[in-house]
């Protein structure tokens, strides 16, 4: 499957639709994360450079259908401004096209402030198509959602394109999804077991090795029939868990739960830690596991070295506070080096892009995806309405 690349379209004097993701944390009205604003720049700057006016469109929390101003994109037109040397107007009145001059650039306010964003409704769709002749989509973390300015809009539009962005998560993904290099190491975390589920099933075919960290994990050793005192456990999960531990090693295949865990008899950012290991007798029952602890970190040293494809998505650990984040760092620490010695490294977005970020290690990995919850269904097989929007 192949994407429409920008390199393809003719921009030269043309309004030109680009969906961005500028789903960014705001405090205050102030940026607090721009990394997906910055994303968006080669795509940008390459259809200005084009003679392309832009049309910028995005969405932003949930304000639920209606004009909320905490979700105002103006911080956000302003910060771009800035980052494009150029002046960047927002404007609020979806249904009023404004002419534009080659070099100019819009930003709709938040799309979430009209209902029909979210309901993918053809008559907002409408409206926006008013505004361009051609469409680009660049917003990868938007892709997996079947709204208006991702799935209906673009059959709007007679020539559509992927951004420079979008094509490059689509292209990474496909580097863990075909042709791989082996040997395929995929690291798992996050707290959800049902998160992370379509992902391991999808691919367990592909994968020679598996780490699993976070509080999933507490889901797998108990399936093993380990101690896991308090920790999170989806007991629903269970039987899924065991019989993707009971595939991999039918399959011969390798893989690694914690040994032991940083624990706290609570959870709470001020809880005295310590650590047990996951062995009969010695988990005490009033304690839960908020990390992998050092002997599950010595282990997972080894076990990465040697791999050839590294897919990493959720950190090993309550990674926002400090005394539990060591787990999360150390494997970021481990994927790099491994990365530096040759390996391909897919991260996925949230906690495990910033913790990358935090090192001062994107540049040390092979690739930090901007998506959460699109690579995740990317990566568990399934269709994305965004994608199938610019194929069909």
């Amino acid at each position: 499957m192949r994407l429409p690349a920008l390199h393809e379209g003719d921009f030269q004097g043309k309004r030109v639709f680009v969906r961005v993701d500028y789903n960014v944390p705001l405090q205050d009205g102030v940026i607090q994360d721009d990394r997906r604003i910055r994303a968006s720049l080669p795509t940008l700057n390459h259809l200005l450079s084009q003679g392309a006016s832009l049309v910028l469109a995005s969405h932003l929390g949930r304000p639920k259908g209606q004009p909320d101003p905490k979700y105002s994109l103006a911080p956000v037109a302003t910060h771009l401004s800035a980052l494009l040397s150029r002046p960047v107007r927002l404007v609020s009145d979806w249904a009023s096209p404004i002419p534009l001059r080659p070099g100019e650039v819009l930003l709709l306010e938040n799309l979430r402030f009209h209902a029909g964003e979210t309901q993918n409704d053809p008559e907002f769709a409408r409206l926006l198509s008013q505004w361009a002749d051609v469409y680009v989509c660049d917003a990868f973390g938007s892709v997996h959602r079947a709204h208006a300015s991702v799935e209906a809009l673009p059959k709007l539009f007679p020539h559509r394109y992927a951004g420079l962005l979008l094509m490059a998560e689509w292209e990474n993904a496909q580097r863990v999804l075909s042709n791989v290099i082996h040997p395929y190491l995929l690291i798992v975390g996050g707290a959800k077991v049902a998160d992370k589920l379509p992902i391991l099933q999808n691919l367990l075919d592909k994968i020679d090795r598996l780490l699993i960290g976070g509080g999933m994990s507490y889901t797998f050793l108990k399936a093993q029939g380990l101690p896991i005192g308090k920790s999170l456990c989806e007991d629903e999960h269970i039987e899924a868990a065991r019989a993707i531990l009971t595939t991999l090693q039918k399959r011969g295949k390798k893989f690694l739960l914690p040994l032991d865990s940083v624990v706290a008899p609570h959870f709470a950012e001020d809880a005295t830690a310590r650590v047990f290991p996951h062995l009969p007798n010695q988990f005490p029952e009033e304690y839960m596991g908020l990390d992998i602890g050092p002997q599950t970190i010595a282990s997972a040293k080894t076990f990465i070295q040697g791999a050839k494809t590294i897919l990493w998505n959720g950190p090993m650990g309550v990674f926002e506070w400090k005394t539990f984040q060591t787990g999360t760092l150390r494997i970021a620490q481990f994927v790099a080096e491994e990365t530096q010695a040759g390996a391909y490294s897919l991260i996925g977005g949230g906690d495990t892009a910033s913790a990358i970020e935090m090192l001062g290690l994107s540049d040390k990995v092979s690739f930090v995806s901007t998506g959460g919850g699109a690579l995740l269904e990317l990566l568990g097989g399934q269709t994305l309405p965004g994608i199938a929007a610019l194929l069909s």
